[in-house]
């Protein structure tokens, strides 16, 4: 039986997708980049400053900003993110995420949260679901951002057991690609069905047999 489940947060556990992208949108429009929604598709599930570069390349600007730039560039996406999320709510948590992680909690089976995100922690308050999860491994925590496998190695290792033991939910490639090399079982949360090498793929955790899956 697995002994712990491992969560991304943002796809997985909370829909901040269009927050995300409006933070994005707003920086890239005082730069002359645009791009609508579908660009997000490539900024899931890495970090802040790969997603920018992301951005810069896109917009044929990635050049013009040396590092200090692009740090400034960064924190006033962050600080737009962070007013966006006052809007956030528990309606923003995806469906059957909540019930499944109660049964989690029922078992006394232990849940981390291994997100590419730095507001992690602010989120899970704004939610109020904070106290769910036994552990919080962000970017403040790692050196390495996903598909390295460390923030999930990590995770593993903080609620003490082994990476064969866990469970990851990740809604991005690069997080199904980590949790394969940290050899913890990959569940992924996709409505596309385009999550290559998870060992388990659904569109909502409503899709997912509790028992059945602690058992792989």
């Amino acid at each position: 039986m697995k002994k712990g489940m491992i969560f991304d947060l943002d796809g997985v556990i909370v829909n901040t997708t269009f927050y995300h992208f409006k933070a994005w949108q707003y920086l890239a429009k005082q730069i002359n980049i645009y791009f609508d929604i579908s660009f997000n598709e490539n900024l899931k599930g890495i970090s802040r400053i790969e997603s920018l570069e992301k951005i810069l390349i896109y917009g044929d600007k990635e050049k013009i900003f040396n590092t200090t730039e692009k740090y400034i560039l960064m924190a006033k996406k962050n600080d737009y993110y962070v007013k966006l999320l006052s809007k956030l709510s528990k309606r923003d948590i995806f469906p059957g995420v909540l019930d499944f992680i109660k049964q989690t909690r029922k078992k006394k089976i232990p849940c981390a949260i291994a997100s590419a995100s730095k507001n992690a922690t602010l989120i899970l308050e704004r939610l109020n679901i904070k106290d769910y999860f036994n552990v919080i491994v962000d970017p403040y925590s790692v050196t390495n951002s996903k598909p390295n496998p460390e923030i999930f190695l990590m995770a593993a290792n903080l609620i003490n057991i082994l990476p064969s033991e866990a469970i990851g939910f990740e809604d991005s490639q690069a997080g199904i690609d980590g949790l394969n090399k940290a050899n913890i079982f990959s569940v992924g949360i996709s409505s596309e069905n385009n999550l290559v090498g998870a060992k388990l793929l659904v569109n909502s955790f409503k899709k997912i047999n509790f028992e059945q899956l602690i058992m792989v």
